[in-house]
């Protein structure tokens, strides 16, 4: 279950449908998926978008979106600290950045520049998140990095980063307050 924090006015919402609303009012889609079947946690790709593909097809189809796959973050990966230094700095994107949460947890930060505002919502297993195009946001691991995640692509070339160069993600913690 998401938790969104404020941290300017130290607010903290954990009731998914004030998460959802507040999400809405800032143009970010946010939902809870479950899948259709029981996951075993060595499933692979396959039985994952199988799992949800009642939910993933008509998604992708009403949203445009043409290709998903699978990722997952642990601390054995060889290039985990590259992965949290691309992830980890304020950027966007050309396209929507789209992710659903099998297990674990992660921390999408946002910044929406003309009011001001930070705030951080905490993935976990059964939230789909959706960061429009062109919002300012970063993507923070935690402190024992583990997510195993659906990412949804209208074109991976769109996913490429644009760093703002800002420098603002390193004055924010979800544990800071």
């Amino acid at each position: 279950m998401a938790t969104l924090r404020i941290p300017q006015t130290q607010t903290e919402i954990v009731q998914p449908s004030l998460i959802k609303e507040f999400l809405t009012s800032q143009g970010i889609w946010f939902d809870q998926w479950q899948a259709a079947q029981p996951l075993a946690p060595e499933a692979q790709q396959e039985e994952i978008l199988s799992a949800y593909q009642h939910l993933l097809k008509p998604f992708m189809q009403q949203k445009g979106y043409q290709t998903a796959d699978v990722v997952v973050l642990h601390p054995g990966l060889p290039n985990l600290q590259e992965l949290h230094e691309k992830f980890f700095r304020e950027h966007t994107h050309t396209e929507d950045e789209v992710r659903f949460f099998v297990e674990g947890k992660g921390y999408f930060w946002f910044h929406i520049d003309e009011k001001n505002l930070i705030f951080c919502v905490c993935c976990q297993a059964g939230d789909l998140i959706a960061v429009p195009a062109g919002i300012r946001h970063w993507f923070d691991m935690g402190k024992n990095p583990y997510a195993k995640v659906i990412r949804i692509f209208s074109d991976p070339q769109g996913w490429i980063p644009h760093y703002t160069n800002s420098c603002l993600e390193k004055s924010y913690s979800f544990h800071s307050f």
